[in-house]
């Protein structure tokens, strides 16, 4: 009872933030540069806090141009990573039905791809190369769907092609979710056959959840074909997540009281 009763809050504070989100929506394309991305920032936190997710995550020095790559596990990953950097993302058409984040992530300028549709691909790819050289900082889940966090799926190797044609740096970073004790945690993950609102109910019901943003070297795209570009970002992401799961395996193993999540800061 106690449970589903801090969820029902959870989901009232959750109404009435994206309801705000949908007020501001209405006049956030005609607000300076500057102040978009604050409300952006902002309103991304909000809603961490609104799902009492704990986000820990290193410094992102001179993370403000170029193409953010990252393995992709929840609709939620979006908002984590504008928590910290704001930036315009790359998503397939799909995200445009859901039920308000939808219309919220289209006047956020998330610029929608149909998969399967090469023509659309080639337009919105030279689009996207535009938009770096002029200094945007994007971001696109190469593996063009979600999975449960357990390992990295193939990287379409076409997606990193604009920051290669653009001459800007990539930027992979890892994402995981994690329990209190530092566990890999599937409470985030939107996968299979989960509906949106199934799974906005299981982050209701979640009493806490942990996520991490584990920033890897940077890579200058052009410097790399976009086969290679895409192996070297899946390596670099993929080992960061088996470092995190190690990590986490020797402090159980050597420190049974601490959980991994007291040695990282976080925002909240």
């Amino acid at each position: 009872m106690l449970r589903n009763s801090i969820a029902l809050l959870r989901a009232l504070r959750l109404t009435l933030h994206i309801g705000y989100g949908l007020v501001m929506a209405v006049i956030y394309p005609r607000l300076s540069a500057g102040m978009r991305r604050r409300i952006l920032q902002n309103w991304s936190a909000d809603l961490l806090h609104i799902f009492n997710v704990k986000l820990a995550a290193a410094d992102f020095p001179g993370l403000r141009n170029g193409l953010i790559v990252s393995n992709h596990i929840s609709w939620l990953d979006i908002f984590v990573l504008n928590s910290v950097v704001p930036m315009r993302f790359v998503a397939k058409s799909e995200v445009r039905r859901w039920p308000a984040i939808g219309w919220l992530c289209a006047r956020a300028n998330t610029l929608f791809i149909e998969r399967g549709n090469a023509r659309a691909a080639a337009r919105i790819n030279q689009r996207l190369g535009a938009l770096m050289q002029q200094g945007e900082c994007l971001a696109v889940f190469p593996e063009g769907t979600s999975t449960d966090g357990a390992q990295v799926a193939h990287f379409h190797a076409s997606l990193l092609q604009p920051a290669i044609d653009a001459k800007v740096s990539l930027h992979p970073i890892a994402i995981r979710y994690q329990d209190d004790s530092g566990a890999r945690s599937t409470a985030a993950a939107y996968i299979d056959d989960i509906s949106f609102g199934t799974s906005m109910w299981t982050l209701l019901n979640t009493p806490k959840l942990h996520v991490r943003l584990m920033p890897t070297p940077s890579l200058h795209a052009a410097d790399f074909e976009r086969r290679e570009l895409a192996q070297r970002a899946h390596e670099q992401i993929a080992s960061a997540l088996e470092q995190a799961q190690s990590h986490k395996l020797h402090i159980a193993l050597t420190h049974p009281q601490h959980s991994e999540t007291n040695l990282l800061p976080s925002t909240r």
